[in-house]
C-alpha cells in the first residue's frame, strides 16, 4: 500500500445494514461518495452472513477496493476490546499511509469513544461524521478533550520538575516518614529514635540511596537540637585543596580566590547538627584536622590564628566498610571510634523484606501529593511483578527516579508494565561476573547450575517472606508445585 494512498478506516454500523433493504444509503456509502478515498476498511463486530451481503452491495456502488476485517467482541460496548481491535488497525495501517481518515458515525458510543481516544493521543488522523441532518463533515476535535491522555510529563513545568526529581530528604522528616514494615528496619527505627535524645555522634552504614539523610534529618528533628541548625555536606563532592575551607571557614586573602570571610560548616551547625555524607571520602589529611575539632571542640578557619569554639552534633554516613578500611590503614582508627559511637547499618531494599511494593506505593503517594498534575497512579499487577524483580542496586533513590519516570510518561491513571519496563535502567554486569570458569581443567557444570539454583531459590524465599507461590513468580516457575519439586531437587529448605 503506497504511503500517499487515502484510507477510511471504521466500524460498520447498524445503519449502513439496513441501507440493504431501505432507501437510505448509510453513513459509510455517504461518506466514500461524499470526500475522495484510495480505498475503505471495514471492521465489523456482526456476523459474516450479516456483512457479506452489505459488502458486495457497498463494492457494486464505489470505485475503490473495500475489505472487511471481522472482530469477536465481548460485546459492542467492551472498551478493551474494541481498544485492542482498534489500535491493531491503526498501527498496521499507519505503517504504510499518512492520510488516514475515521468515520465516527457508525457503531456504538464506545467504538466512537476509543477512535477518539486513539486518533488524538496516537495517530495522525483526519475524522468525519455522516447524518441525515448535516450530511458528511469534517469533524475538529478539540485537543483539550484528550489532554488528560497524553503524558503527565506535558503537563509539568521545568522548576516543578526538577523539584520532583530532587531525591533529597524533606527538612521536616520524621521516624514517621521511614517507610517500612521490615522486622529489621523497624528495629533500627527504635534504635535511632534511642539515638536522637542522646548528643552521642552516629554512624549510618548502608548502599547508596539507602535513606542514610532520611534517618539524619529524623535524628536531629526528634533530639533536643531539633529548633538549631541541620547542615548537610557530601564529603565526596569537596576538591581537595578546599576540604579546610569548607569545614572551618577561612579569612579574606587566605589563598587566591578568598575575595571575603567565609563561615564553614562547623559554624553554620553550631548548636545544631552536622551531617557529613560519604564521610570515608576524605583524605588522610582532612582526618587529622577533623579528629581535633572532634577532641578539643574548636576550629581554626583557614587564614586565622584565632580558635573558634563550636558545639555540634555529629551524624556521619557512608557507603564504605570503615572497618576494612581501617584495616588496610586508609582511615583513621582513633576518629573511626570517634565518629561510630551509634552505629546503624541500614539494610539494602533487595533486604527489607515486604517494604519494596510498600514503599513504592508510598513513593507515588507522594509525587501525587507535591503535584496533582501527574494524578494518583495506580500500579497494576504486572508492573508489579516486574519491580518486585528488578534487583534495585541504587536502593530507594532508584525507585523513586523509576516510579517518577513511569508516572511521566504513563497516558492514563494506571501505570503498566511498559512503563516500568520505559523507566528502568538495566545495567550491565561488571566484566567479572561474566567471565566464565577456565577450561583448564574438568568443569563441573551439574555443579555450577545446582549452585546458581539454590542461590536464587533462597534469595526468591528470602524475599517473599518464604511465600512459595509469590516465589515460583519471581523466578518464573509454572506454579507452587513446580518450586517444590526444585527445592527438593537441589535440597533447600
Amino acid at each position: 500500500m503506497s504511503t500517499k494512498q487515502k484510507v477510511l478506516l471504521c466500524w460498520v454500523g447498524g445503519n449502513d445494514l439496513k441501507a440493504l433493504s431501505g432507501s437510505e444509503t448509510g453513513p459509510v456509502l455517504a461518506t466514500l461518495r461524499a470526500q475522495s478515498f484510495d480505498r475503505a476498511e471495514l471492521l465489523s463486530s456482526y456476523p459474516s452472513e450479516l456483512v457479506e451481503p452489505y459488502v458486495a452491495w457497498l463494492r457494486e456502488r464505489v470505485c475503490m477496493p473495500v475489505t472487511v476485517s471481522y472482530e469477536s467482541l465481548t460485546s459492542p460496548v467492551h472498551f478493551g476490546d474494541i481498544y485492542q481491535a482498534a489500535n491493531a488497525h491503526l498501527t498496521r495501517l499507519h505503517l504504510y499511509s499518512n492520510h488516514l481518515s475515521i468515520l465516527l458515525s457508525p457503531g456504538t458510543p464506545a467504538m466512537q469513544a476509543v477512535w477518539i481516544l486513539l486518533g488524538k493521543t496516537r495517530y495522525p488522523v483526519t475524522f468525519y461524521q455522516s447524518s441525515l441532518e448535516q450530511g458528511v463533515q469534517k469533524v475538529d476535535v478539540p485537543f483539550e478533550i484528550a489532554a488528560e491522555y497524553v503524558p503527565a510529563a506535558n503537563a509539568i513545568s521545568a522548576d516543578k520538575l526538577l523539584r520532583l526529581a530532587d531525591s533529597r530528604a524533606p527538612v521536616d522528616a520524621a521516624f514517621a516518614s521511614i517507610i517500612t514494615q521490615s522486622e529489621r528496619m523497624l528495629l533500627l527505627k527504635s534504635q535511632a529514635q534511642v539515638l536522637a535524645q542522646k548528643q552521642v555522634p552516629v554512624l549510618l552504614y548502608g548502599e547508596t540511596g539507602t535513606g542514610k539523610e532520611l534517618f539524619a534529618r529524623a535524628i536531629h528533628n526528634a533530639g533536643p537540637r531539633s529548633s538549631a541548625p541541620f547542615i548537610a555536606l557530601n564529603c565526596g563532592a569537596i576538591p581537595p585543596d578546599l576540604i579546610d575551607s569548607t569545614l572551618f571557614g577561612h579569612r579574606k586573602g587566605a589563598f587566591t580566590g578568598a575575595v571575603e570571610n567565609r563561615v564553614g560548616v562547623f559554624q553554620q551547625a553550631d548548636g545544631g547538627t552536622l551531617f557529613l555524607d560519604e564521610f570515608g571520602e576524605l583524605t588522610a589529611d582532612a582526618q587529622v584536622r577533623l579528629l581535633r575539632v572532634l577532641q578539643d571542640g574548636v576550629i581554626t578557619p583557614v587564614g586565622s590564628s584565632q580558635e573558634v569554639r563550636v558545639n555540634v552534633r555529629l551524624i556521619t554516613a557512608t557507603h564504605r566498610n570503615l572497618m576494612q578500611s581501617v584495616a588496610e590503614r586508609r582511615f583513621r582508627e582513633d576518629l573511626f571510634y570517634r565518629v561510630a559511637v551509634g552505629v546503624l547499618h541500614l539494610p539494602p531494599l533487595r533486604e527489607r523484606e515486604g517494604d519494596l511494593l510498600l514503599l513504592a506505593d508510598a513513593l507515588l503517594g507522594e509525587t501525587a501529593k507535591q503535584d496533582d498534575t501527574l494524578g494518583d497512579k495506580k500500579i497494576s499487577a504486572e508492573a508489579k511483578n516486574l519491580i518486585l524483580r528488578h534487583p534495585w542496586r541504587g536502593n530507594v533513590r532508584e525507585l523513586q527516579s523509576a516510579l517518577l519516570r513511569a508516572a511521566l510518561w504513563c497516558r492514563g491513571d494506571l501505570i503498566e508494565a511498559g512503563d516500568i519496563e520505559q523507566a528502568l535502567f538495566q545495567i550491565p554486569q561488571d566484566g567479572h561476573a561474566e567471565q566464565l570458569e577456565s577450561f583448564s581443567q574438568t568443569i563441573d557444570l551439574q555443579g555450577i547450575i545446582a549452585d546458581t539454583a539454590r542461590r536464587y531459590l533462597r534469595q526468591a524465599l528470602k524475599v517473599t517472606g518464604h511465600n512459595k507461590t509469590r516465589a515460583a513468580s519471581l523466578l518464573g516457575l509454572k506454579s507452587q508445585q513446580t518450586l517444590t519439586n526444585w527445592m527438593s531437587k537441589y535440597d533447600v529448605e
